[in-house]
């Protein structure tokens, strides 16, 4: 698989390419589908369609890697939180976690209660071709902790920080519980059949870096250890989006790191390119217009060049209204202009 080989710095005939929310709303078959599905968490939980739109873009675009059609709030909602997506809202906890009190709605084994997940992980891996690789992923401690204690998305995250700050133990408690479900759903994502495993934290950027490293990034650290300890042979992605600023201290067992499109490429390459292959990192609104994208596609390039170290993707996930065809001409783009 030449998305595999890139994550292990294998030589590749050209720099792969798959991109983050490449199944979605930009896609009229996945509408369709999730139409037929009633609701995105009725979607989530049935694995034939949720199969079905894992499959879509990798049909339809010819990208290298096929990234499990699900939600990383799925595991705060097996650990026993009722949640809910609402038009026009984004997903919400009906129940939030902000005192130790709260934590004993939290209920161990969350990672059992996925099989859904795992059977869908089961039909993507039979009818997805043999060279094309299907990822594994989940979102990172701090990011699913921010929507438990918030009860929804947030741009102040005023509640988490109040917690980090100020009862900074109840956070660790809710953070370790946390982890350990992420440990186990991404052992049965393997077990179930995935090549790679990706961690997101979305809203790392909402951390100064004084706290970011205690509260975020040791737990995804712990989580890429116990996975490379028990799977080596599998490729372990972090992506913390919006760090530029902390390059420096980034370490860790992990194969690749996600650069979003905030951190400069040549920035990342001289922190991270010697350690980690990147990912990324181009700037998804690019695909707007065609010579913009190609703009920045000849940018990133320049500067990965053609040697083994670079998976290509965007800097953040697709946006609703992107172009199709400009998706399709990215692939084809990134295949002509890096070919070995």
């Amino acid at each position: 698989m030449i998305f595999i080989d890139a994550c292990k710095r294998q030589p590749t005939p050209y720099t792969p390419i798959w991109m983050m929310r490449q199944a979605g709303r930009y896609l009229i078959e996945y509408m369709q589908t999730r139409e037929r599905a009633g609701s995105f968490l009725d979607l989530c939980k049935n694995p034939e369609l949720a199969c079905e739109v894992t499959l879509q873009p990798v049909e339809i675009l010819d990208v290298d890697a096929a990234i499990l059609f699900s939600d990383i709030l799925v595991v705060p909602m097996e650990m026993g939180l009722e949640l809910g997506f609402y038009q026009g809202e984004g997903p919400r906890f009906s129940q939030t976690i902000r005192t130790q009190k709260d934590l004993l709605l939290l209920q161990e084994g969350a990672e059992n209660r996925l099989g859904y997940v795992y059977e869908a992980i089961h039909r993507i891996r039979e009818s997805l071709h043999q060279e094309k690789a299907l990822i594994g992923f989940c979102g990172s401690p701090w990011t699913l902790a921010t929507y438990m204690i918030e009860g929804e998305g947030s741009k102040t995250y005023a509640h988490s920080k109040k917690m980090l700050y100020g009862d900074p133990k109840l956070l660790h408690a809710i953070l370790a519980q946390v982890s350990e479900a992420l440990k186990g759903y991404l052992a049965k994502q393997i077990e179930a059949g995935v090549n790679a495993v990706m961690v997101f934290d979305s809203w790392a950027a909402a951390l100064e870096e004084s706290v970011y490293f205690e509260f975020s990034w040791e737990y995804m650290k712990e989580i890429a250890s116990f996975i490379k300890a028990r799977y080596p042979h599998i490729p372990v992605m972090l992506f913390p989006k919006g760090i530029a600023g902390f390059l420096d201290k980034i370490e860790g067992d992990f194969d690749v790191f996600g650069v979003d499109w905030s951190t400069p490429m040549d920035l990342a390459k001289a922190k991270l390119g010697d350690r980690y292959v990147l990912q990324g990192n181009l700037e998804p609104a690019r695909l707007y217009d065609r010579a913009k994208m190609e703009e920045g596609v000849d940018h990133i390039l320049s500067i990965m060049g053609k040697e083994s170290g670079h998976i290509f993707n965007l800097g953040h996930g697709m946006m609703p209204d992107l172009p199709r065809e400009n998706a399709i001409e990215l692939v084809k783009m990134v295949r002509q202009k890096s070919a070995r």
